[in-house]
């Protein structure tokens, strides 16, 4: 009986290991990848790194943030995904990443700004998905809330077109 009791015990045990480590995984696009995350991350499905379609950042929780712009009129209404729950989805670990668009710009970004405001990755602006000019994604700050936002070192983060993260 005691030797049964530790048999169950180790099963369990290890079940219940597995069953952290499926959690720390991330399922597989379906459909076409819009961002690609690679460098200090801890968790992948890929052999470039993490890709990510629409549904699987959708997945992750959508926010809503309205918050003026440099580029649009008045109060602009964006939905989509934080970027502080993307980063811990990857299970990022450095202190940076360099954000790169379809259009081959890039930007040094600190991860703090991600932890420390309601960064958001946007898929949509006043109801409809992004067009092709600013999507599919952009990462939108919420610069009515924080006036400290409102500069050009701040305007040259809000990347539109975003398809690549690099953490590093």
């Amino acid at each position: 009986m005691g030797r049964m009791l530790v048999f169950i015990s180790l099963i369990l045990a290890g079940s219940a290991g597995l069953a952290r480590a499926q959690d720390q995984t991330l399922s597989h696009p379906t459909q076409q990848v819009i961002l690609t995350i690679t460098g200090k991350i801890g968790r992948t499905n890929s052999a470039v790194g993490a890709q990510f379609d629409h549904p699987m950042l959708e997945a992750l929780g959508l926010k809503e943030l309205s918050t003026s712009t440099s580029w649009t009129e008045g109060t602009v209404k964006f939905v989509g995904v934080p970027a502080a729950r993307v980063m811990e989805a990857v299970g990022a670990a450095g202190k940076t990443v360099i954000a790169s668009a379809l259009d081959n710009y890039h930007i040094e970004i600190p991860i703090s700004d991600f932890e420390r405001y309601p960064v958001l990755f946007a898929l949509r602006m006043n109801g409809q998905d992004l067009s092709t000019d600013r999507g599919p994604i952009w990462i939108v700050y919420p610069r009515d809330d924080f006036p400290e936002l409102k500069n050009e070192t701040a305007d040259t983060r809000w990347i539109w077109q975003l398809s690549k993260l690099t953490v590093e």
